[in-house]
């Protein structure tokens, strides 16, 4: 009796193929047969899932952005922030903070991602680039709930804050824990107290 094939299984077996081999050589040298190396299958077989790089590429930005949502959400209720508005922006914010290895592929995989999708129009104009927007509002609803003075304007820095500080421990200006320091310190001024 021939085996069952559970294609979902597989598709993902491909995808944190390719999430491994961009998170250690970047994702500029994926390529098909690099993920079916990383994943011990054929290309044909990773092409038979994948017809292209770039759905291949779609496939796990989506995954990734999957992941980091369920890494927020479990910050968040990890924080026991309840419905305190500094508490929750904090565990977000926190997330922003490359601390460990899954963590670190994401913002250096998506970072990679987003400078492509700036020349390649394939992957331009995908619905996790609009991440950031969706993070954005998201912040402005709860720096609203505490009070803040301009809330969107604060959201605004709040999110390039920690984008730069992720940037800054993905390359080595400085360690995830003064990252977190600095964060935890402009929070400490927009929220006295």
């Amino acid at each position: 009796m021939p085996k069952l094939v559970d294609h979902e299984e597989r598709r993902a077996h491909i995808i944190d193929a390719l999430l491994r081999s961009a998170a250690n050589n970047g994702l500029h040298s994926v390529t098909m047969r690099s993920v079916a190396a990383e994943a011990g299958i054929s290309v044909r077989l990773v092409q038979y899932y994948f017809d292209t790089k770039e759905q291949l590429l779609l496939a796990a930005m989506t995954r990734l952005a999957t992941r980091m949502g369920e890494r927020v959400q479990h910050r968040v209720r990890a924080s026991g922030a309840g419905t305190d508005p500094r508490r929750i922006i904090e565990a977000v914010l926190l997330e922003a903070v490359p601390t460990d290895e899954e963590s670190r592929a994401f913002h250096l995989i998506y970072t990679e991602y987003a400078v492509l999708s700036v020349t390649d129009p394939a992957l331009a104009g995908r619905s996790f680039l609009a991440a950031p927007d969706e993070m954005e509002a998201f912040l402005t609803a709860h720096l609203t709930a505490a009070g803040a003075a301009d809330p969107r304007q604060e959201a605004v820095i709040l999110l390039a804050v920690s984008a730069g500080l992720g940037l800054s421990v993905l390359l080595h200006q400085r360690t995830a824990e003064d990252a977190t320091a600095v964060l935890r310190y402009h929070l400490g001024r927009l929220f006295p107290g």
